[in-house]
């Protein structure tokens, strides 16, 4: 079914203020575990990353060869969608891409120097790599539906990058971390100018705080239907529940059949 509908306040935020200067809302307040929304694992079945389960090296596949296992996409790929994976510097979006790819994720991550260090917010102490270009991997969904995931850099300088990366998506995952709301400002905020529908993970970090789903909205500054679930991006069935979460909202956000060329022209 999928096929069919789918042919992270302080002042140190880095960039440029955009349309979210307004974000923040309330003070928050800590909730008990497992207040935001689990989207379930559904009927949705996910391809095991090939790289931590597949034998040996790939082999290229010849006459009478079987092609080997999450290398080659599938001959019951019905469908297949790009997907963006958003949120500031060291959010985890390499981390999520790496532990749900089928295929060896293409990261393009370099050693932070003290020269970025006037431009880039300051992230957890033993962080010492970033991404300066995209993180790519792939999934399948279901056997039917494929999905290439595009990670972008965290930080607002890359924008313009930022922005091709994000020609032909037909939506994205944005990750936020709870001890920093503030910097996922304005990665939604790009979001939101570049008209692509959005679901909203909270990464859990050992130690960060919770908070109600609604505070989280509000200080956010969330549509209602906008998808916000909890996720642990070095977990693969957390993950792609996110992921899944995505995808119901594009679905239930689609244009109608009638539409259905207008989608097909954006994948």
């Amino acid at each position: 079914m999928a096929s069919k509908a789918v042919s992270d306040a302080h002042e140190g935020a880095s960039g440029p203020p955009g349309p979210h200067i307004a974000r923040g809302g309330p003070a928050l307040r800590p909730a008990p575990v497992g207040q935001l929304p689990d989207p379930g694992p559904g009927p949705v079945r996910a391809t095991a990353p090939a790289h931590a389960t597949a034998p040996g090296p790939e082999r290229a596949a010849g006459p009478g060869t079987a092609p080997v296992p999450g290398k080659y996409v599938s001959s019951s790929v019905a469908g297949a969608a790009k997907i963006l994976v958003v949120g500031p510097l060291g959010v985890g979006k390499t981390t999520l891409i790496g532990t749900v790819s089928e295929i060896k994720p293409l990261s393009t991550e370099a050693m932070m120097t003290q020269a970025g260090a006037r431009f880039d917010a300051l992230v957890d102490s033993g962080k010492t790599t970033t991404t300066v270009a995209l993180d790519f991997g792939r999934i399948t969904i279901d056997g039917a539906l494929v999905l290439y995931l595009f990670g972008t850099p965290g930080q607002q300088r890359f924008l313009p990058a930022w922005r091709d990366l994000a020609r032909g998506a037909l939506g994205a995952l944005a990750l936020v971390d709870t001890r920093d709301l503030a910097s996922s400002f304005d990665a939604l905020g790009n979001l939101e100018e570049l008209g692509l529908p959005f679901a909203v993970a909270v990464n859990v970090f050992p130690g960060s705080p919770r908070y109600p789903e609604d505070e989280l909205r509000s200080a956010l500054d969330l549509l209602p239907g906008t998808p916000l679930v909890e996720c642990d991006a070095r977990d693969l069935r957390s993950s792609v529940r996110a992921l899944i979460a995505l995808l119901g909202h594009l679905i239930d956000t689609a244009p109608s059949p009638s539409d259905g060329a207008a989608l097909t022209e954006r994948a």
